[in-house]
């Protein structure tokens, strides 16, 4: 497994994660004795970048990963998120906070999950806009001192914000999303990080999927799946998108390899500082992820992307409003 930098001071990672939040939440029934399976085949297959949050299953994710890594730290970059806070009972959506107290009290709760004694990246997963961001990440540099963090990301954060935030205490990586139809970042973003030496860490880097080509339509996702009401994936949005993704896999066929892993392979090939962290509940999935650290694509290849899905180029932005306005800008 090709290996990056997670920051400059930071571990080296397999080039690409597994993001587990599909395995506990969001996308339809799971299966743990399978999910864990998949954690364990990717260890086995040399990644080792595993990223959760505590709000994905309202805790359980975390608790899956944590069962699935034990006897296995040691191979593990562990990498987990506070900020969403969500009714314990029902799982309903309460706000965010990045107050002080409840980073420690997120932490500590996030640790007896995993069952771990120190975590390896902690990320802010949503800007608190009521509190600025030298407190939320003076209290997770207090977390880093007390040793029960490694080092500290921010998720979704403006390029200003993570200038402050760099200034408290160095910042290891950005997780965004960004892909062949989320490219938003490579107008500030990207560049920031670079300057600062972090890492930048892509989250659905398949387009939840739907840059696989695999996804016929809305309706053919079970009924709990919540990209059901995602813009990008419902009416005349999934109609143009669709047409997209026929185009890119043409261009997939023509290379001989997945939609997937065109898309994976043209993220790697952006910049050494991105790590993509696909997630999937299938082991012939994560085989394939894989596999696209293997392609290098040609200057054609790339040239024949952009024309096809440049900057913009998806329909439907890629959350509902209100969940959109939670993305610091």
């Amino acid at each position: 497994m090709q290996t990056r930098k997670l920051g400059s001071l930071g571990p080296d990672v397999s080039a690409i994660g597994l993001g587990c939040m599909g395995m506990s939440d969001f996308y339809g029934p799971s299966d743990d004795t399978t999910s864990i399976a998949v954690i364990h085949g990717a260890l086995e297959r040399g990644l080792n970048l595993f990223d959760t949050a505590d709000m994905y299953g309202v805790g359980r994710n975390e608790e899956l990963v944590g069962r699935a890594l034990a006897g296995r730290r040691d191979q593990a970059v562990i990498a987990t998120k506070f900020g969403f806070v969500r009714d314990a009972n029902n799982g309903a959506r309460i706000g965010v906070s990045g107050k002080p107290a409840y980073v420690r009290a997120a932490c500590d709760a996030s640790l007896r999950r995993l069952k771990i004694d120190t975590i390896d990246l902690y990320y802010q997963h949503r800007v608190d806009p009521e509190v600025p961001i030298e407190d939320t990440v003076g209290a997770m540099a207090d977390l880093v001192r007390q040793g029960k963090v490694r080092f500290l990301g921010l998720s979704e954060a403006a390029p200003a914000t993570i200038r402050r935030a760099h200034a408290v205490h160095p910042i290891a990586a950005l997780q965004t999303e960004y892909s062949l139809w989320s490219r938003d970042p490579e107008t500030e973003l990207l560049a920031t990080c670079r300057e600062l030496g972090i890492a930048f860490v892509a989250y659905s880097p398949l387009g939840r999927g739907f840059l696989t080509g695999a996804i016929p339509s809305a309706d053919a996702l079970d009924a709990s799946d919540f990209r059901r009401t995602q813009p990008r994936f419902t009416g005349d949005n999934a109609e143009h998108n669709r047409a997209l993704v026929a185009k890119l896999a043409e261009l997939a066929r023509r290379r001989g390899c997945s939609p997937a892993q065109l898309a994976l392979a043209w993220l790697l090939g952006r910049a050494p500082h991105i790590v993509p962290i696909p997630g999937t509940r299938k082991l012939e999935r994560l085989d394939e992820n894989i596999a696209a650290t293997k392609i290098e694509l040609t200057a054609d290849d790339v040239a024949a992307i952009d024309a096809i899905a440049p900057l913009g180029a998806a329909a439907g932005t890629r959350y509902p409003a209100d969940r959109l306005a939670m993305v610091d800008r």
